[in-house]
């Protein structure tokens, strides 16, 4: 029999984490490393592959596809399309936190209304592509019908066919179906933030506004960190909606860079090589952007605190030599 106290159960920690390592090497970690390999070569379709260092330019899919045109289009318009939803989407759930996070409201029924509002994001994107499409049909559709009914539309109007119109459904698209999920993050946050704290503003003489700009903004800054990195993550990786809804149309006004790397690999010419060059490219903007918001919005009160203590303990260190 073991002494009390010294039977370790790590052992069964490693073995309950084993299904998710094994999932994550070979469902993520290893199509990842084979897309930068791909990245290298002339793959294209089912033929004999070549890397490209032994014939030609190592990096002449990254080239090609850094010097494309329609690479150019589809990476403005992710941005454009990210950039337009997630203001308004971080807006909106910010203002829906903190009415059902105030201390002042008693709202009935705040449950349902949470349910509502995150009730979009777990609709499926075809579903959604689906719905507005629907919604927007040309010539019968029931935005048509009631713009025509009312007497705002003489006739109907394909609303698919315009560019700037096109871009707007997709950007309220991308809106409606993530701020209650922001909406939810952010809840979250603003509940670990002490109760003591909300007290003591209010007796200050806070007001609600105020409360909310000096006390729940400065306390969910490191949720706010996630919620833009994640967003900015799924933003740059934006393809369901673009490609479900318009095909990336009408002339390529929604063509997003998923999109653009969709049609690379699988339509046409089934250029695996540019598709994955461009994959790779997308990947180190989104690190290097990554690092540069942490680095940003770090907090700089705790990363002045940590290197005060990094000079006092080094301080400590000399005197212990000094003493010997």
């Amino acid at each position: 029999m073991k002494k009390k106290g010294t039977f370790s159960y790590a052992k069964y920690g490693y073995l309950f984490s084993l299904p998710f390592l094994l999932a994550f090497l070979i469902f993520s970690l290893y199509p990842t490393l084979y897309t930068a390999v791909i990245g290298f070569t002339d793959l294209k379709g089912i033929g004999k592959t070549t890397f490209n260092f032994l014939v030609n330019d190592p990096f002449a899919n990254f080239k090609a596809v850094l010097s494309s045109p329609t690479f150019h289009t589809a990476f403005s318009n992710t941005l454009k399309l990210w950039i337009c939803n997630f203001v308004p989407q971080l807006g909106l759930a910010l203002l829906l936190a903190a009415w059902f996070t105030d201390r002042r409201f008693k709202i009935p029924g705040n449950g349902a209304f949470k349910v509502l509002f995150y009730m979009p994001n777990i609709i499926t994107a075809a579903t959604v592509a689906i719905l507005f499409n629907a919604l927007f049909g040309y010539p019968m559709g029931p935005v048509n019908d009631l713009l025509t009914r009312f007497g705002i539309l003489s006739e109907p109007f394909n609303f698919l066919v315009k560019k700037d119109i096109a871009q707007n459904i997709v950007i309220f698209i991308q809106t409606w179906m993530w701020y209650g999920y922001t909406m939810i993050i952010l809840i979250s946050g603003i509940l670990g933030i002490s109760p003591e704290i909300f007290e003591a503003a209010e007796v200050d003489g806070a007001n609600g506004w105020q409360t909310f700009w000096m006390v729940t903004l400065p306390n969910i800054k490191t949720i706010l960190l996630f919620t833009l990195v994640t967003s900015l993550i799924g933003g740059l990786n934006m393809f369901d909606i673009p490609k479900l809804f318009l095909l990336g149309g009408p002339d390529n006004a929604t063509l997003t860079v998923g999109v653009f790397i969709y049609n690379q690999a699988f339509s046409g010419g089934y250029l695996y090589n540019r598709a994955a060059a461009a994959s790779m490219i997308m990947f180190v903007i989104i690190v290097v952007v990554s690092a540069l918001l942490f680095y940003i919005l770090r907090d700089r009160d705790e990363a002045a605190l940590r290197k005060i203590m990094k000079q006092q303990e080094k301080e400590h260190r000399r005197k212990m030599k000094e003493a010997k």
